[in-house]
């Protein structure tokens, strides 16, 4: 039933538009021209996160940090085997992905700790990829808050997984 939906919600899309009389290859093709305009204003932007994060990643830096938030995680209540996990979430999706699939390999995919990573995974965001997209299209420049609360909404999150995971 799920492999039917999108292709009959672009039908529908198209018989839409057919009868509201829109010229539907036109204005796709001024779509595709602006989403080209799209992508080349926020390609600097994408690079330097990318490049932060490769960096980040092989500098060491994440096993260091993980390290340092392994005893506060104890004490969370959260395994510190997700520290790692925790902190390359917010920087990298397949990053993320990688990490995960270690923790299925290590621990079991219907361990605690793999339950645990799977809703963070599923759950949180790449907070610094969205917010460099979304803020070098929308030109703002008043980023005082935005990336620490969604920062502090991804932990607190996390947290929260943990502790739903351990009643489930």
């Amino acid at each position: 039933m799920s492999k039917y939906i999108l292709p009959a919600f672009i039908i529908i899309v198209i018989l839409w538009a057919f009868i509201k009389k829109v010229p539907i290859y036109d204005n796709f093709v001024k779509g595709s021209k602006e989403s080209i305009t799209l992508i080349l204003s926020i390609f600097p932007y994408i690079c330097a996160v990318l490049i932060a994060v490769e960096l980040f990643s092989l500098s060491g830096l994440n096993s260091y940090l993980a390290k340092i938030m392994s005893p506060v995680l104890s004490f969370l209540g959260m395994p510190p085997e997700l520290c790692e996990i925790l902190i390359i979430r917010p920087l990298s999706g397949n990053g993320s992905l990688a990490l995960l699939e270690g923790i299925y390999k290590t621990y079991g995919v219907d361990s605690y700790i793999a339950r645990c990573a799977s809703v963070i995974v599923g759950a949180s965001e790449t907070v610094f990829y969205v917010g460099t997209v979304y803020f070098s299209t929308t030109k703002v420049k008043k980023l005082r808050y935005a990336i620490p609360i969604s920062l502090i909404a991804c932990y607190v999150g996390a947290m929260a997984s943990c502790i739903l995971c351990r009643f489930m």
